[in-house]
């Protein structure tokens, strides 16, 4: 077998091992935030921040729903960097915006934060600034022992049985839990063209 063979039916393994009922719980929670006029904030770095940005653009167009990424605004990211640090990005995102308690966090990492080892600090401080304010957090991950997971409200862990391809499985894998979310009957209010 193949490389990529192996990896497609890995895919279809993992896709029928995640947990569908933490999804429903996101998605529950999620049409309370809309309900509530509530907004969406979405956390991630890399490859899970580039999915955080076509998760908000989804969430907006198809579910009507406020939604943003802090790391869309690059200027203000870059600002933020350069003056502050990385690790204080999200929380002084969530400050400035005022989020409250009908608002929610939604994480997409691979690692989910690390408090010990010092990993995605920006998203335990983000995290930690969105329990402060009331608010419900929500996450995909690649880890059961994460910050995000633990932390969390509900999130889903990508049950990856590969430690080489926790990476490109987790990424891929936000992809497949959050496009379940937005075409939940439920959360979407207009369809897609295709």
């Amino acid at each position: 077998m193949t490389h990529i063979q192996q990896f497609l039916d890995l895919s279809s393994k993992v896709s029928l091992a995640i947990d569908a009922s933490v999804v429903e719980h996101i998605a529950e929670g999620i049409l309370k935030v809309r309900e509530q006029n509530g907004r969406l904030f979405f956390f991630g770095a890399g490859g899970s921040a580039a999915n955080c940005s076509h998760a908000v653009n989804d969430f907006r167009k198809l579910c009507g729903i406020d939604a943003i990424c802090p790391t869309d605004n690059v200027a203000e990211l870059t600002a933020r960097v350069n003056d502050d640090g990385w690790d204080t990005v999200f929380e002084s995102f969530l400050k400035t915006s005022g989020a409250g308690e009908r608002d929610a966090v939604f994480v997409m990492s691979v690692g989910g934060g690390d408090v010990a080892r010092h990993i995605s600090v920006s998203i335990i401080r983000g995290i930690e600034e969105a329990k402060r304010r009331g608010m419900k957090v929500f996450g995909i991950v690649g880890r059961a022992d994460s910050f995000t997971k633990q932390a969390g409200d509900a999130v889903v862990v990508i049950p990856v049985p590969a430690p080489a391809l926790l990476t490109p499985m987790s990424e891929a894998f936000q992809a497949i839990v959050w496009h379940a979310i937005v075409s939940d009957p439920r959360l979407c209010v207009r369809p897609t063209t295709w």
